[in-house]
């Protein structure tokens, strides 16, 4: 029975491979020599939305899952603008995290969406702006060296139209009246499943009784210069990722911008992460291991910028530098990205087909199906191979391939 099943899905494999050829080229990531940071000039926030916000978290299982059409519940910049081309467009986000997450043996650097708001808009502070030069020196969105049409909340939209937060989501954090004197409400949930706060905590983590501050990055600018030559020259001033360095002990929270606290939500205590004042803003660690639904693929490779491990573009090219890098769902050049090695169909696919919540779990099941024929039929040393391939078939690079929860892997990928 498994066989037949298996056969009949050879077609839909077709497809998959096909969708691989179109899609599996990223597009060129947008270069510049700009080396000094500018006054960040925000578009005002005065635009009302024609469509509603939709939302829907609900814990099913093990799992916390996230649907949203992307609309904020907030105004927003005039979208086209001067510094961003897309118009804002309805989603279909869906995400998947852990309902009970784990703190990981290490952090995992993010080369994804971080998390998501609970108005449904993502978190997503990198930006896809790299210095003409020296591979790794990514520009720091908030810093105003390239001017990317940013929003009071801080926000703009990618070029499938799909609005976005990069920095403090200012609408959003006024709607659920965030004020100094009171412990921050959560604001949403990180990739790897544990809550999003924003600026104020308890002084003490673990007193709830204790006074309620600002809590502050431990992320401060390096000292000194820049290398030049190759890579950027002028002081460390905040127009490039690279121009922090994490010191322990400096601020409140850790290198993922998060502590183990009490919070309303969690009077038993709980890992939570905080947007800040300063920098990073929004977090660029996650402490536990991500849902993939969060992960951009076939953008950047290598290690952790902020840890010195510089990033490397795949492809460099000059390009409209007012476009916005792909997302992990949505399109790349009118294509989606393309699906993993023996997925039956990718997850753009299946928001296009707009299927129903019944074809979504016989898909599902079907995949299952083929994940059990694939082991049977290969090696354990050709499936873990497999299960460290990009969807081009390249490797990934080392400390990039799936980690974490086996229903996370390549084969055993999360229900959706």
């Amino acid at each position: 029975m498994k066989r037949t099943l298996l056969l009949a899905t050879m077609p839909l494999l077709s497809i998959g491979f096909v969708v691989i050829l179109l899609a599996q080229q990223p597009p060129p990531l947008r270069l510049h020599r700009v080396t000094q940071k500018s006054e960040l000039i925000r578009v005002p926030s005065e635009v009302s939305n024609s469509i509603e916000n939709r939302v829907i978290i609900a814990v099913q299982g093990e799992q916390r899952v996230i649907r949203s059409n992307g609309i904020p519940n907030h105004k927003t910049g005039a979208f086209p603008n001067s510094g961003n081309p897309n118009r804002i467009t309805e989603q279909d986000h869906q995400y998947k995290i852990p309902a009970n997450p784990k703190i990981a043996d290490e952090p995992t650097p993010i080369r994804g969406e971080f998390g998501v708001a609970v108005n449904g808009v993502p978190f997503d502070p990198g930006a896809g702006e790299f210095y003409d030069g020296e591979p790794g020196w990514q520009y720091e969105p908030l810093s105003g060296a390239i001017a990317l049409g940013i929003d009071v909340s801080h926000a703009h939209v990618q070029p499938n139209g799909k609005y976005h937060y990069h920095g403090l989501p200012t609408g959003l954090l006024d709607s659920i009246e965030l004020t100094p004197s009171k412990h921050s409400p959560l604001i949403g949930w990180a990739a790897d499943g544990f809550p999003i706060y924003a600026v104020y905590g308890y002084k003490d983590p673990l007193d709830p009784n204790s006074e309620v501050q600002p809590l502050k990055s431990s992320y401060q600018l390096r000292k000194g210069q820049r290398p030049g030559g190759n890579a950027p020259t002028g002081r460390y001033d905040g127009t490039f990722v690279r121009d922090y360095e994490y010191v322990a002990g400096s601020g409140d929270l850790d290198e993922c911008n998060g502590r183990t606290t009490i919070t309303p939500e969690f009077p038993d205590g709980t890992y939570a992460y905080f947007l800040t004042e300063q920098w990073p803003v929004i977090p660029r660690n996650w402490k536990g291991d991500p849902s993939q639904d969060f992960l951009h693929r076939g953008v950047v490779q290598g290690g952790n910028p902020i840890a010195g491990r510089p990033q490397t573009p795949m492809r460099q090219g000059r390009g409209n530098q007012n476009a916005n890098r792909p997302n992990g769902f949505g399109q790349r050049n009118g294509f989606g990205i393309p699906p993993r090695p023996g997925q039956i169909l990718p997850d753009f696919l299946k928001r296009a087909l707009s299927l129903t919540e019944e074809q979504r779990d016989r898909l599902d099941k079907l995949q299952e199906t083929v994940n059990d024929e694939l082991k049977e039929i290969l090696s354990p040393e050709q499936m873990d191979r497999l299960n460290g391939m990009g969807p081009n078939g390249n490797r990934f690079p080392q400390g990039q391939a799936p980690r974490g929860n086996p229903s996370q892997n390549r084969f055993n990928p999360p229900r959706r």
